[in-house]
């Protein structure tokens, strides 16, 4: 029963820690655009460029 005196404050601690990473990354703008990278895969590339030197 002893250990919970340990336990608590440890995942205490640990949720603190998690909602601070949270905090941080919406903040940061890690959640500001979710699809467009998804879709930029399936976009061919634009066609190279031929330089007609001569």
């Amino acid at each position: 029963m002893t250990i919970l005196l340990l336990l608590v404050p440890i995942s205490l601690l640990l949720l603190g820690a998690a909602i601070a990473a949270f905090y941080w990354a919406v903040r940061s703008g890690q959640f500001d655009d979710l699809d467009t990278p998804a879709l930029e895969v399936l976009l061919d590339d634009a066609p190279a460029q031929e330089d007609d030197a001569g």
